[in-house]
Order: C-alpha cells, then structure tokens, then sequence
C-alpha cells in the first residue's frame, strides 16, 4: 500500500503541476510599477551545476498492481524515477575546486601547488603507492598531504582525485582521515570509484550505518561490489524496512552473494536495527582467512573474532585495531605498538591509551604492568628510576621497539642532561626525536660522542650544524651509507664523502628524475608523494642511500625542511 501511496500521491502532484502551467501560460505579465517597493529576496549559492526542475515520470508500459506490490522499494522508486539525486540543497553544496580535511592555515599543504603537475605523475603516484612505508615520518607526511585542501592537477576530475586520495589512507590504515575526507565531497558528486573508496573507509573505521546516506542515493547499478548490495540492505533495515531487507539478505546467504560468515555477520547486525528483532548465530568454521568487511562488521557488531583468524592477518587489521574505540583496551594496546612506529598513532595517543588502561585499574596482565611502567617513566623521584622505567617499555615493544620510542618520547624530553646517561643518550634521543622534540634532542649535544648514533642524529636534525667530515662516520657501522646520504641530501656534507663510502649518488632512474623534477618546480605537495612512493617497504633494510638521498634532498628544497631532518635521522635511528 506505501508504493500504491506514493502512486497516488505522485499522479495529483503531476496533475496539479500541469493546471499551475496553464494558469501561469494564460497570465499576461503585469506592468511594472512605476515604484517599486523594497522587497528582501533570498540569494542562492551558485554552484556551477544547472539546475532543472523535475517532475515525475510515468513509465511507458506501467507494471500491474499484483507487480508493484511484487516490487522492492529501490525497484519501485527507480520505476518511477523516485530515488533521490542529493541530500543536500544546492545553497549548501561544497566546491570541488580545493578537497580536503587541512587548510594551508591549518598545516595544510600549498592549495594550488599540484594544478600545473602532470596529471599522470600524481595518479601514478597514488595508485602506485602500497601504504606500506619503512618510516614513520615518511608516513606522517604523506597522510598530511592526502589529507591536504589540494585543487586536482589540470586534466584529472576532482572527484577522481578525492577516491585515489581516499583509497591510500585506507591502504595506509589510516581509516579514520580517509572517512573524514570522503566526506568533503558531497555523496551527489559520487561516481562508483568514489563510491568504492568511501565505501571502504567506512569498514575500515566499523561505521558501517555511516555509509547509508551514500547508499541511499546511489543508483542500483553503480553497485557493482557485493558487499555495497548487502550493505544497501542492511541500512534498509535500519530504516524502516527490516522485514524487507533481512528477506533479502537470506536469499543473498542461500544464494552464496558472499561467504557464509559475512552473510551471518551481516544478517546478525541488521537483525539489531528496526522493528524486527532477530537472533543470529555467526559460524566461522568455515572462514579461512579474514576480511576487512567480516572483520568491520564484527566490530559494528560487537562480536569477537576467532584468535586463529585474528593473529596473523596482516597489518590492515592491526591499524584498525589500534585505532577502534569499540575495542578492549588491551586488544588495542597489542596493536599500538605496531601502529605507532609506522605513524598512525602519535606519542600523545599511546600516552592516552596506556592512561586510559592503568585509569581504568588493570591490575593484572602485560598492559596493566606496562601502564604503571610508563607512569614511572614521568613520575619517578629519581631519573634513574624513569631511564629504567623507559628502558623497561623499549624491551616490551618486542619486534615494534621503535613504536615504544615513540610513547615514551616526552618522558625522555623531561629526563635531565646528564653524562651519567651517556651510554643511554642515543636511545634517549631517538625517542625524542620520533615526536619530533629536536630541541630536547639537541640539549643532549654535549653528550654524545662523535660517532656514536646519537651524535649522528643530531648532526643530522641541527640547523647551526656545519659541514661534517667523514673521520666519525665510519663508527657507524651499518647505519653509515644512510648517514651520509641524510647529509649530503641536506647540504651537511660534500658528495665526495658519498664516494668515499661507495655510494653512487649520481645513478638516475625515473623517480629520481621524477621527484628531482618536482623539487625543481617547488611542488612540495607532488615532491611528498613521490617521496612515499620511494619509501615503500616493510624496514629500513628496503631504503637505499640513493633514494633517502633524493627524497631528502627534494623535501628540503620545497620548504619541508623539518620533514627532511627527521626522515634522516629516523634512517639512523632504525637503520
């Protein structure tokens, strides 16, 4: 009866569309008075789009009644032309000429800095990127300038650019700025790889219901994924339709649309939605390997996932875990260590996090002791007893080391100067300089040892630091081809101190014509996508001193000065 409703309704609007048309057509203009009064007149936005009036459309061959009564609703307003186009009014649309979360006020990157780049260079630069990264400062800068307010090149769609921008957060795990950009393009704007990108930071973050509003006013056949169809259904059941809607999701379960855990993790959360109540028991005995909609589903769900599936999966989930409010507590501080040393979480997050663990009175467990470790590390009367405390968390982070740097980092900024901590000042400096404290770091200048790692950091992240000569950097060991390239890539050092180490700087291939290129035009948004683009891997062991030299190099040519340093000196550090 509620389409046989809108039929009705729809046949007297149209009826009386045409009688206020034949009124108005048999109307003579009135003369124009000859004084005017002054009348207030509401201005609507322009936003470049041509607006048309709409009216509905009867179909040709008009369905039966028994045949509209068969229909589903998407079928029935699709029939009639019903479905709507936007849900937002024209006066409040956004312009696509700048997309982005960051402003150039609010560290953004340079708005126009891409407009004159080759259009190819920076898809090639997006969809070419893995989200892996070996560093973490790598990985900071290239999230803020995805995250950038940037005009698309000349010759690439805005939108085009927003989805690839949206997709490598993704890829990054960084979920929750990639959901937060996708919303800086009106779902009226979509195209179906928009609408993937978007589609999938919304798993990525467990904000499955969030991607109903796109959902609604995307055409049936954009959806050409499975999962966007099964989730079209779910939010059909959190609207009013759940009858409807867990219908169909057991015939797409029969049907196999999905595997069999994804059905019932599906038909499990529309079953809390709407009026229709229904209990579903989710089997994943036949799951062999995890993936990212059972396991976003799980968390929007609240369920637990097998330790088997769970472990091992891959680092996607480990970003999601670390960053997802629904989880324990200490299934996110396992994740965090992981997270934090490749750039997702900040040393403010992770002092968050294991706060929120020992406020919360843990009294037992690996996080509980962790906890009160990094509370010793900030209030302990001597800082014998803190240095301790912080060497306790490096040992704890297991294979993620540096990500335990990365929590203890103002601990170690508030540790006094003290040649009694010299053996510890490497690591001590590392820590700080992983949140980017360099002026703490630099306080410890007089106690390091030329030569050791920690002198080689600061060497590196110094302003008033001269020419270095290459007498100490043969104490280095491993780390020196990566120290050597930092300096040279920063104007500290000669390139022939390169060739006294066997580094051939001067080697060319595509990117490093490519990155040197776009330093040359002072593009520091392009010069930071190539850079990722060279910094993929999974550990320092996949840089090599030729690239790290470029992208230092270039970043420093573009302004990003402070970029470069601690790029170089985390080569060091993790080298």
């Amino acid at each position: 009866m509620k389409k046989l409703g809108y039929l009705v309704a729809g046949s007297a609007l149209a009826l009386t569309s045409v009688m206020a048309m034949a009124t108005l057509q048999d109307a003579e203009p009135s003369p124009t008075p000859t004084a005017a009064a002054t009348v207030s007149v509401p201005v609507v936005q322009d936003t470049g789009e041509t607006r048309v009036r709409r009216t509905a459309s009867i179909p040709a061959n008009i369905p039966s009644l028994d045949e509209l009564e068969r229909m589903s609703d998407d079928q029935f307003e699709e029939l009639f032309d019903l479905k709507p186009k936007a849900d937002i009014p024209p006066a409040a649309r956004r312009s696509l000429r700048a997309v982005g979360v960051l402003g150039e006020g609010e560290g953004g990157l340079q708005a126009a800095a891409l407009g004159p780049q080759p259009a190819t260079l920076v898809e090639a630069s997006l969809r070419g990127n893995s989200g892996r990264l070996v560093s973490r400062w790598g990985h900071i800068l290239l999230r803020r300038t995805l995250a950038s307010r940037l005009a698309a090149p000349s010759g690439m769609d805005p939108v085009d650019f927003a989805a690839l921008r949206t997709a490598l957060l993704v890829r990054m795990g960084e979920g929750n700025v990639a959901r937060a950009l996708a919303q800086q393009v009106d779902n009226s704007a979509y195209d179906s790889g928009m609408s993937a990108a978007a589609f999938d930071a919304f798993v990525a973050t467990g904000d499955i219901v969030g991607a109903c509003p796109m959902l609604e006013i995307m055409r049936p056949y954009d959806a050409e994924d499975a999962r966007i169809t099964i989730t079209r259904d779910i939010c059909g059941a959190y609207s009013g339709r759940s009858g409807e809607s867990l219908r169909r999701l057991e015939r797409a379960r029969q049907q196999g649309v999905l595997p069999r855990a994804e059905m019932l993790l599906a038909q499990r959360f529309a079953g809390a939605g709407g009026s229709t109540r229904r209990a579903v028991n989710v089997e994943w005995d036949e799951s062999q390997q995890l993936s990212p909609f059972a396991y976003g589903l799980a968390l929007a769900a609240g369920l637990d996932v097998p330790t088997g599936l769970r472990d091992g999966a891959g680092r996607y989930y480990a970003m999601v875990d670390a960053t997802a409010p629904a989880l324990p507590i200490d299934k996110r501080a396992a994740s965090s260590w992981f997270a934090a040393s490749n750039g997702v979480l900040s040393a403010q997050a992770m002092v968050d996090l294991f706060s929120l663990a020992y406020g919360q009175g843990q009294s037992e467990g690996a996080v509980a002791r962790q906890a009160e470790q990094l509370r010793l590390a900030y209030v302990a009367a001597e800082p014998s007893a803190r240095l301790a405390a912080m060497q306790d968390l490096w040992a704890a982070g297991g294979e993620y080391p540096y990500g335990a740097q990365v929590m203890t980092a103002y601990a170690a900024a508030r540790l006094p100067v003290s040649d009694a901590f010299e053996d510890e000042a490497g690591d001590l400096i590392g820590s700080m300089l992983s949140a980017g404290l360099d002026r703490n770091a630099l306080r410890w200048k007089n106690v390091v040892a030329p030569g050791s790692k920690g002198w080689a950091m600061l060497a590196l992240i110094d302003p008033q630091q001269g020419a270095v000569g290459g007498s100490a950097v043969g104490d280095l060991d491993e780390t020196a081809p990566l120290f050597v390239a930092g300096l040279v890539g920063l104007g500290k050092a000669e390139n022939g101190l390169a060739a006294d180490h066997d580094i051939d700087l001067a080697r060319q291939t595509r990117w490093t014509r490519a990155i040197s290129a776009a330093a040359d035009a002072g593009s520091a948004p392009l010069v930071a996508l190539l850079a990722g683009l060279g910094m993929q891997g999974d550990g320092w062991n996949r840089m090599t001193p030729l690239y790290l030299y470029h992208i230092v190099r270039a970043l420093d040519k573009v302004g990003l000065s402070a970029e470069a340093r601690m790029i170089a000196a985390e080569a060091v550090a993790r080298g």
